[in-house]
């Protein structure tokens, strides 16, 4: 079933995608690696395709996990930190 669901991004993946936020309909339940897939594809991040990290309403999810996402729910995309 599809749903519409608020994509936020973050540093690089900000710039890449050229906007802090949009809306993106997606059929689920869905599994992490294809949810990643879909959002690399669509927003032109496939230079961080290998590095992000997604969260689902400010928690993490893992690789392994598969998603029942609802409407008006909240992907992070946090592509890697570095500092000191």
């Amino acid at each position: 079933m599809p749903v519409t669901v608020n994509i936020l991004f973050f540093a690089q993946a900000r710039e890449l995608a050229g906007k802090s936020e949009a809306e993106f309909t997606i059929e689920t339940p869905i599994a992490y690696s294809d949810l990643v897939k879909r959002i690399v594809d669509e927003f032109s991040l496939t230079e961080l395709q290998d590095h992000l990290i997604l969260a689902l309403n400010s928690d993490w999810v893992w690789d392994q996990e598969i998603l029942n996402l609802k409407p008006a729910d909240e992907i992070a995309v946090i592509p890697p930190l570095s500092g000191g």
